[in-house]
C-alpha cells in the first residue's frame, strides 16, 4: 500500500514550515511570496495530495469549517445570506456546511451535535426563540454568532435587522393613505424573534393611531384557496379600503397569488407590501411593495464576527443592527 501524504510531507518537500502549508492550503496567502506559494502548488502536484480538513485540524487545532443553520434554506432571504456568509468565508480561508433546521428544536440540536462532531471551529444560526437553553446544556465551547433572530439582544454576538422599526416606520407612512382596515398575515410569531418584532411594529404604530387592525397567522401548508377565504371579508367590501402587510416573503407568494381575481383592486382599494423577494416584485403588474432587508451584507458580517472570534483577534463589534429600506412600487400608490 502507498504511503499516505502529510502535510509534513508537503512541507518538507516544498521546503517550508507544516505553517506555511496549511496557510496556503486555507488560501491565508496575501502575505506570502509567489516562490513560495509555487514550491507548494508544486509539491501537491507532484504527490497529488488532497488535504483531509479533520486531519488539519489535528495538527493546527482548527478546521477552517464553519456551521451554519439557517431556519428555511429555500427561501430567497436565506439564500443571499447563505452567499454572504460563503462570501467572506472564502476571502479568510474557511468554507461552511449548512444545514436547515425548518425552524424545528429538535432539528436545530441533531444540526448542532452532527456539526460538532465534525470538528467546525464555530456556528452561525438563525435560532428559534428555544435555541439558547438548547445550546446552553450541549456544553459546546465553540463561538456562535446569531442571526437575523437573536433571543437575547444584549449579550452574546450577534447580527440582524432593524424590523421593528422597519416595520413601524412603513406602516406610519403606508397609513397616511387612509386605509379603512389593517390586516398582516404572518407565519406564527412565537418561534422567531424577528417575527414578534414585526408584528409588535405593526401593531403598535396601528394602536398609537387607533386604526382597527387583524393579525392572520399561516404556515407553509396554508393554500392560497385558504389565504383567499381569510381575507374576502375585505376584498368584497368596495366602499372599504384594506392595507394587506405580508410579514414573510415566502408568504407574499402566496399571498399575491391569492389575490389574483382581485388584482383590478390593488392600489386603490387594496394595498399590498411584504417582505424581500425583489426578484419578482419589481416585475409583477403590479409591481408590489416591500420592505428590502439588507441579506447579503448580514452574512458577511456574521462571517466576519465569528472569523474574528475563532482567531482571537477581537478587532469587530461582536454585534450589528443593519437598516431595512422601504422600496416603494405600485401596490401602495393610491
Amino acid at each position: 500500500m502507498a504511503k499516505k501524504i502529510t502535510i509534513n510531507d508537503i512541507a518538507k518537500l516544498a521546503g517550508v514550515s507544516k505553517t506555511t502549508v496549511s496557510f496556503y492550503l486555507n488560501g491565508n496567502y496575501k502575505k506570502m511570496s509567489e516562490t513560495t506559494r509555487q514550491r507548494i502548488k508544486n509539491a501537491i502536484d507532484k504527490t497529488h495530495y488532497h488535504p483531509n480538513a479533520i486531519a488539519r485540524s489535528l495538527n493546527d487545532k482548527q478546521t477552517h469549517l464553519i456551521g451554519v443553520i439557517i431556519g428555511n434554506i429555500t427561501n430567497s432571504f436565506a439564500n443571499q445570506i447563505v452567499n454572504g456568509i460563503d462570501d467572506t468565508a472564502r476571502e479568510r480561508g474557511y468554507q461552511m456546511i449548512v444545514a436547515s433546521s425548518n425552524y424545528g428544536l429538535e432539528n436545530e440540536k441533531i444540526c448542532v451535535s452532527g456539526m460538532a462532531s465534525m470538528g467546525v471551529d464555530g456556528f452561525i444560526v438563525q435560532p428559534t426563540t428555544h435555541f439558547g437553553a438548547m445550546w446552553a446544556e450541549s456544553n459546546i465551547e465553540k463561538p456562535i454568532v446569531y442571526i437575523d433572530s437573536p433571543n437575547h439582544s444584549d449579550s452574546g454576538m450577534w447580527v440582524k435587522t432593524n424590523n421593528y422599526e422597519a416595520v413601524y416606520d412603513a406602516t406610519e407612512e403606508l397609513s397616511k393613505g387612509k386605509y379603512h382596515h389593517y390586516v398582516m398575515i404572518t407565519a406564527d410569531p412565537y418561534v422567531l424573534k424577528t417575527r414578534m418584532e414585526r408584528m409588535k411594529g405593526f401593531t403598535d404604530c396601528l394602536d398609537i393611531r387607533k386604526l382597527p387592525y387583524e393579525v392572520i397567522i399561516a404556515d407553509s401548508k396554508t393554500t392560497q384557496e385558504e389565504l383567499e377565504e381569510k381575507l374576502k371579508i375585505y376584498l368584497t367590501d368596495q366602499k372599504q379600503s384594506t392595507l394587506i402587510f405580508v410579514a414573510n416573503n415566502w408568504l407574499l407568494d402566496k399571498t399575491y397569488l391569492a389575490l389574483k381575481k382581485y388584482k383590478q383592486l390593488i392600489p386603490e382599494q387594496i394595498g399590498l407590501i411584504g417582505f424581500d423577494s425583489l426578484e419578482w416584485t419589481e416585475m409583477s403588474v403590479p409591481s408590489i411593495t416591500t420592505i428590502v432587508q439588507p441579506a447579503f451584507e448580514e452574512g458577511k458580517t456574521a462571517a466576519h464576527i465569528l472569523i474574528d472570534a475563532i482567531e482571537g483577534k477581537h478587532e469587530i463589534a461582536p454585534n450589528c443592527t443593519l437598516p431595512c429600506r422601504l422600496n416603494q412600487m405600485e401596490s401602495t400608490k393610491r
